[in-house]
């Protein structure tokens, strides 16, 4: 007997104009569960490893969320999922000294917790106590963003959840980190920095968050927390200082924002050394879209974009792109260099037989893409 979920799958994806990309994940929207926080790595050449987890109104987010694993032999041609893990949620997954890593809250808003795995992903390690696993108890936020190594410790940016009851007033900026040879699963290695709320006073009172930033180490030998900026008006992001010691970060409002259209919604960025520039996936929202709404909604047009400096940033093409802003997205793009390519995994909201996507953000599927010559495209 053919599960129900697999035929619906079946039936769905044959009579559908398919998403671009190769599908990684599907989850009709009439499930009530959501396909979010895109992750992937490169395990070595040819073999990926994805993930992402499970929102919305039938899904288990507030209590126990639930995050799958894939794998791909054949370089993200075709994918199977290799474990289910519950008690995970806006994971960053990562390789440290020949392991694997998922690192984000046991649930929306819950503990910071770690994983790790010996077995490229198969099996995880349960979190249990502070000297395993949980490493910070409390409400926090993040999404699946860069793992950092600098200056010989591991770097990640979070959220506390607990500067307020209200979105967006309630996050507060922090970083956490790890001497790169000890022991990740326990609590007491990790360093975590002062935090910073954000003010309404900011950006003329047309601030109202920061969220899920990016640790990125800077061509002057420092490190930067760069987080997105949700204002009406769109088109910024904030640049947060941090010590040398991880324990200190510094925001000055008359100079940590930056001009970046693709500031509103989540972005990852990543530093090449080959052509000494930073480079993200982002959402790029149009002059005249951002007229009719507000620019952390429009999520159909996913552009390659680069910077120099941080501070001036170009988009060189555009990747993915829908001309319907209500049920289509390419959001949370996270991604990583392999060779002369990028590749990436995307939560998208598509078509399919059963009506598409909820909307624009209660994505049905988590594609996968690969950008071949990626600095070929910006020069």
């Amino acid at each position: 007997m053919v599960p129900y979920f697999i035929m619906t799958l079946s039936i769905a994806l044959y009579f559908a104009e398919l998403p671009p990309g190769t599908i990684v994940a599907y989850s009709p929207a009439n499930s009530g569960i959501y396909i979010g926080s895109p992750g992937i790595i490169s395990l070595r050449e040819c073999v990926y490893l994805a993930k992402h987890d499970e929102f919305g109104p039938m899904s288990t987010e507030h209590t126990l969320a639930v995050t799958h694993v894939y794998r791909s032999d054949d370089s993200g041609n075709s994918w199977r999922r290799i474990s289910t893990v519950r008690g995970m949620f806006w994971a960053s997954i990562f390789v440290h000294n020949n392991s694997v890593y998922l690192l984000g809250t046991d649930k929306h808003h819950g503990n910071i917790v770690i994983r790790k795995s010996v077995d490229e992903g198969y099996i995880w390690t349960e979190p249990s106590t502070r000297n395993f696993g949980i490493l910070e108890i409390g409400q926090y936020h993040t999404a699946p963003v860069p793992i950092i190594e600098f200056n010989g410790k591991l770097w990640r940016a979070f959220e506390d959840a607990m500067g307020s009851e209200r979105w967006g007033d309630r996050y507060r900026a922090i970083v956490m980190s790890a001497p790169i040879d000890s022991n990740l699963l326990d609590s007491r290695n990790w360093t975590f920095s002062n935090y910073i709320a954000k003010s309404k006073d900011w950006l003329n009172g047309e601030f109202y968050a920061w969220l899920e930033g990016n640790i990125v180490p800077t061509k002057n030998n420092t490190l930067v927390n760069i987080l997105r900026v949700d204002t009406r008006k769109g088109g910024k992001c904030a640049m947060v200082e941090i010590d040398n010691d991880g324990k200190t970060i510094h925001f000055d409002p008359e100079k940590g924002f930056i001009n970046f259209n693709g500031g509103s919604t989540k972005f990852t960025i990543r530093y090449d050394e080959k052509t000494q520039k930073y480079w993200t996936l982002c959402n790029w929202p149009t002059e005249e879209e951002v007229k009719k709404q507000h620019s952390a909604k429009i999520r159909n047009t996913l552009v390659l974009a680069y910077s120099p400096d941080l501070f001036q940033w170009t988009p060189c093409k555009m990747i993915l792109h829908h001309q319907d802003t209500e049920k289509h997205g390419f959001q949370y793009a996270d991604w990583v260099f392999e060779n002369d390519d990028i590749i990436a995994v995307v939560r998208t909201a598509y078509d399919d037989f059963l009506g598409g996507a909820n909307n624009f953000h209660d994505a049905n599927y988590l594609t996968f893409h690969r950008i071949k010559n990626f600095r070929d495209s910006c020069n």
